[in-house]
């Protein structure tokens, strides 16, 4: 991962890549079930503020050119602090996406597989993520590159596909439960824009570092987008407080899309390239923690991290007892997980970092 360089656009669609593939199981139907009528107002609303603490990372972090976040906490506070912070991203990146791999293994099950074991499907998951990372990053990369427009124009066609039976009303009142739930206890909602975390390691990895502030920018704008359409497509296609564990809530718009007699049940289609953008995903993901252990413990080698680390989210996606719990998990635990290691504890760490700097150079 080291080795080389990322383009732009593959940047952007690494960042892109936890965001829609939160997308995919239950976030949806959580902050629908939660904003009900607000839902639109308040992803909007976050999706604001989201852009403007990205702008504040890329503050924090020009002063500290070429280095990500694990490199900025040696600075601040030596090996010491780098090993806690690189730890933490470690175990949050593992355990959230370990725990999004079991409930979308939960929903293909449910979907389509309803004789098969889960920890089957998850299984080939790991196998998929394991061969993918024996490969060069630069691979995963391609196919990220290839996947992620796919997936935004899926949304994109879906919404267009079934606006024809939109119900508009179910967007009044605008304001939902009123202003404190949509503006103050609903800014927790920041959560679901949690891509920006990947954006704390790019500058090291960057061929163009002079396009971080553009590069974060369009990301974060594309994201806010692409959560608009599916908030939108759901809230304006369903009665959203009927179910507040569904699974999949965009598998099921996509079974209402009919296009005469020879187009139809396109499920399957998108359900494919879903499949495809998780797997992008889980790859990416396991690639950064395998990345950011080496720095920490700075082996020259990690390719044999590969397995151990596949085995590891393996064993913890198959540690919830059933899908009640791995939903509580993904929903109410990871939100304040997110909430403070990337909005909070890496936040922290630039401000006191640019602090210091700024001690340094008056003395």
């Amino acid at each position: 991962m080291d080795k080389y360089k990322i383009g732009s656009k593959e940047a952007i669609a690494i960042l892109l890549t936890i965001t829609i593939a939160r997308t995919f199981v239950s976030l949806p139907t959580y902050i629908l079930y939660s904003m009900k009528s607000a839902t639109i107002l308040n992803i909007l609303y976050v999706g604001i503020i989201a852009i403007l603490i990205t702008i504040l990372i890329y503050k924090l972090m020009k002063n500290f050119k070429g280095l990500d976040i694990i490199d900025i906490s040696e600075t601040l506070g030596g090996n010491l602090l780098k090993n806690i912070i690189g730890s933490i991203f470690i175990i949050y990146f593992i355990i959230t996406s370990s725990t999004l791999l079991r409930n979308f293994s939960e929903g293909i099950k449910t979907v389509y597989y309803p004789m098969t074991n889960t920890s089957f499907i998850i299984l080939l998951f790991v196998v998929c993520i394991i061969i993918t990372n024996r490969l060069s990053f630069n691979a995963s990369l391609k196919t990220t590159l290839i996947v992620i427009p796919m997936v935004l124009v899926s949304i994109v066609f879906i919404f267009l596909a079934i606006s024809k039976d939109f119900v508009f009303e179910r967007m009044f009142p605008v304001l939902g439960e009123g202003l404190i739930p949509t503006f103050v206890t609903g800014l927790e909602n920041i959560f679901s824009f949690a891509g920006i975390g990947l954006i704390y390691f790019l500058p090291p990895l960057l061929k163009e570092p002079e396009k971080f502030k553009k590069i974060s920018l369009i990301s974060t704008g594309i994201s806010l987008i692409y959560l608009l359409l599916i908030f939108s497509t759901l809230l304006f296609m369903f009665t959203f407080y009927t179910n507040s564990r569904e699974i999949m809530p965009l598998y099921g718009a996509t079974r209402f899309i009919e296009f005469g007699t020879f187009f139809q049940r396109l499920e399957s289609v998108f359900l494919l390239i879903w499949i495809m953008a998780f797997a992008c995903y889980l790859s990416i993901i396991s690639k950064f923690a395998i990345n950011i252990f080496k720095k920490i413990t700075k082996i020259s080698d990690s390719k044999p991290l590969i397995y151990p680390f596949g085995l590891l989210m393996l064993a913890i996606a198959l540690t919830p007892k059933n899908f009640a719990v791995s939903y509580f998990i993904e929903t109410t635990v990871y939100k304040y997980i997110a909430i403070g290691i990337i909005f909070i504890l890496a936040i922290s760490v630039l401000l006191l970092a640019n602090l210091k700097r700024k001690k340094l150079k008056v003395e």
